[in-house]
């Protein structure tokens, strides 16, 4: 049974002064043991620190915890695009080669379209820290306007991978239809072509 903490923050952020657009994100962890209360998620909110730090646009997030079963990975994934309305579903966790390891699959089955460029990034960005990066099967798609990536399971290749990766995830959601978010460039300068890119707006001179 997946569970939604409510007392884990942050759940929201961003500045409302920003050029961006109010966006919701999904955060899902799939992992057995946290699902079941054997120990604490590390990973889930280690994606939520990400989004405080590195998004200046309002952002809010639905958080959610499930056990490495492909049927409750792919009804909250599809809760959180249908329902919730995310713009970017993010799981961590429950990609490697173990019989138990199913997110890719629920990833694809509730995908109508795959972005394997993510994939390839994420692999390309672990090898360079362990060999055993090759044994990821993450993966990415698109359900609706909804982009649904898979991330790794450990806090630490968490930043490693998504630091880079976030670059480009803004304008793919802007290509969807979907808001557009600003990124701190100190923390993550997100990459658009000119002509999609937004001007802030010049201070009002004082009267």
């Amino acid at each position: 049974m997946a569970f939604s903490p409510a007392n884990l923050l942050p759940l929201s952020g961003g500045s409302p002064e920003s050029i961006g657009e109010p966006a919701r994100f999904g955060v899902l962890t799939v992992s057995d043991r946290a699902s079941a209360g054997v120990y604490e998620d590390l990973s889930g909110p280690a994606v939520l620190s990400f989004f405080a730090e590195a998004v200046e646009s309002p952002w809010e997030a639905v958080y959610r915890v499930v056990a490495d079963e492909q049927p409750e990975i792919e009804k909250a994934l599809i809760d959180m695009a249908d329902r919730e309305g995310c713009c970017l579903i993010v799981t961590t966790g429950g990609t490697g080669p173990a019989p138990r390891d199913v997110t890719p699959e629920a990833t694809e089955a509730v995908c109508s379209r795959m972005m394997p460029g993510y994939g390839e990034q994420m692999r390309a960005i672990g090898l360079r820290y362990v060999p055993t990066a090759v044994l990821s099967r993450q993966t990415a798609g698109i359900r609706g306007r909804t982009l649904i990536i898979n991330l790794p399971g450990k806090p630490k290749s968490i930043r490693e991978t998504f630091d880079e990766v976030f670059q480009s995830i803004p304008y793919c959601i802007q290509l969807l239809e979907g808001p557009y978010i600003e990124t701190v460039p100190a923390v993550v300068q997100a990459f658009r072509p000119p002509n999609d890119r937004r001007v802030a707006k010049a201070p009002k001179a004082a009267s």
